[in-house]
């Protein structure tokens, strides 16, 4: 199952409630504020903060 990226428009980061991006293979929803990376488990973005895995700078800048 898909991701729909017309959920990008009304879901937010659960930490700083700020805009997220898919990732460019589909498979994450990145925070760039927060330099977090929420996984997408069958077409279902896990939004929950402890689950979430921390990016650096470098990783961050790529998704731009």
């Amino acid at each position: 199952m898909a991701f729909d990226k017309k959920l990008l428009e009304v879901l937010a980061c659960p930490v700083c409630k700020g805009k997220l991006v898919l990732s460019e293979d589909k498979t994450q929803l990145i925070c760039r504020f927060d330099r977090l990376a929420f996984d997408i488990k069958d077409g279902i973005p896990v939004l929950i903060e402890s689950k979430a895995t921390a990016l650096s700078l470098d990783e961050v800048d790529a998704t731009r």
